[in-house]
């Protein structure tokens, strides 16, 4: 058996944990730079706020409706979402984050076992423990539990927030009532394509032959459909490293000089090379994009980005830093007022398994350089170290207007019970 555990409005809910006050009120969460609303409470939903919309086109609106608005506090929410997993894996070993706000759990070898009541018992620690509200959805396979999950979240009163599936009638009876376009796997084109073909729920869906689905459409779907009908083929996914990793910001204002563009591109370049350490792994490829404010209609827009390879695959902030600096100077155009940059870095390989080159070979004083970096930045927290390039008394702070205290991270913002 599955169960997919999912933190009910779970921004919002971090927020209310701190401050019992906005319980039973409508809460808005911005993304960055407050620029959009990217998550909502039931209560905010029920005021027909948009997802996305943008905050400055909807302050009469939050305040006219008393809507909570927050900016997006990473390190709170994250911290509480480790919480919530590490309490977990102490009902399976078997777990799979697969969002910041949800996880798959697999049950092997529980026999028998009442699941509603081992629901029910995984829903009051985290709440307990968190002060987190969930949902859990059991089922046989992965798809259905994500079914049974949506069931448990949109029916409290009739399943106390756990619901289960575990029979061929309750199935077939949850696949009728589920839309085709909330099915987990199903996008929208995919969603409109099947209503054409008068498909319009997860049943029709599985009633589709096998021949058609691998005709008109792919193994993807087949496998869904599988998993829909109760055949497992979806299992837990093992965590596996990046095959890239990205590093791009909006900048707080505009910038026309070179400096402050490599200045930021440094930063990036850095913060790229500091989570290839923490994956062992080592780069082929760096990839750096400039570009100016498309929201700007008055001016026109520019765009660059251009791709670095290296001789040899490195790990060294020195290294990948140099070369992305030197790749965003030949994009600068004087003139334009630049909004976003960003630095990705590909073609990953492991540290321990890359082929070595004869006559070019990186630095070996970098590796243990980096090393003592890393250390040193972890012990002290932040960024303690910096490279040259870096302004050493600069770090990337986005606009948060709206931010609540980091109370779980951040010593200074620790409640104080009187």
């Amino acid at each position: 058996m599955y169960a997919l555990v999912d933190c009910n409005n779970f921004y919002a809910s971090c927020e209310r944990v701190f401050n019992p006050d906005l319980r039973g009120k409508p809460i808005a969460i911005l993304s960055n730079n407050d620029g959009c609303v990217i998550a909502r409470s039931d209560e905010a939903k029920a005021l027909q706020l948009p997802m996305g919309a943008p905050a400055f086109k909807y302050e009469a609106f939050f305040k006219e409706n008393h809507v909570h608005v927050f900016s997006s506090n990473y390190p709170l929410y994250g911290d509480m979402s480790s919480r919530v997993m590490r309490i977990l894996e102490q009902f399976t070993p078997d777990v799979e984050v697969y969002s910041i706000d949800e996880a798959f759990l697999e049950f092997k070898g529980f026999k028998d076992f009442d699941f509603v009541t081992y629901g029910q018992d995984i829903r009051t620690r985290i709440l307990k423990w968190t002060g987190i509200p969930t949902c859990v959805g059991i089922a046989p396979t992965k798809a259905l539990s994500k079914v049974a999950n949506k069931i448990a979240r949109k029916f409290p009163e009739y399943t106390k927030g756990v619901f289960l599936i575990d029979s061929e009638a309750s199935r077939i009876k949850a696949l009728k009532w589920f839309k085709i376009e909330d099915v987990w796997g199903i996008g929208r084109r995919l969603a409109q394509r099947l209503k054409r073909i008068n498909c319009h729920t997860a049943f029709d869906f599985t009633q589709l032959s096998d021949a058609f689905i691998r005709k008109e459409f792919s193994i993807v779907e087949w496998r869904l459909k599988q998993d829909l009908l109760g055949n497992p083929t979806l299992s837990l996914e093992e965590p596996s490293p990046k095959k890239s990793i990205a590093t791009t910001r909006s900048f707080e204002g505009t910038y026309a000089d070179i400096d402050n563009i490599t200045e930021r591109i440094s930063t990036f370049a850095t913060s790229c090379a500091e989570k290839l350490r923490k994956q062992k792994s080592s780069c082929h490829m760096i990839i750096v994009h400039l570009s100016s404010d498309r929201h700007k209609k008055d001016q026109a827009r520019e765009y660059g980005s251009t791709m670095v390879t290296l001789p040899y695959p490195t790990d060294s902030s020195l290294l990948i830093s140099t070369q992305a600096i030197s790749a965003a100077k030949q994009l600068f155009k004087s003139g334009v007022k630049y909004k976003r940059a960003g630095v990705v870095v590909t073609g990953l390989v492991p540290n321990d398994a890359f082929q070595l080159d004869l006559f070019t070979s990186e630095n070996p004083k970098h590796k243990p350089l980096m090393r003592v970096i890393d250390a040193l930045n972890t012990k002290y927290k932040g960024h303690t170290i910096k490279l040259g390039s870096q302004d050493l008394t600069r770090t990337w702070k986005m606009k948060q207007n709206r931010l609540s205290p980091k109370y779980t991270t951040n010593i200074n913002d620790i409640i104080i019970v009187k």
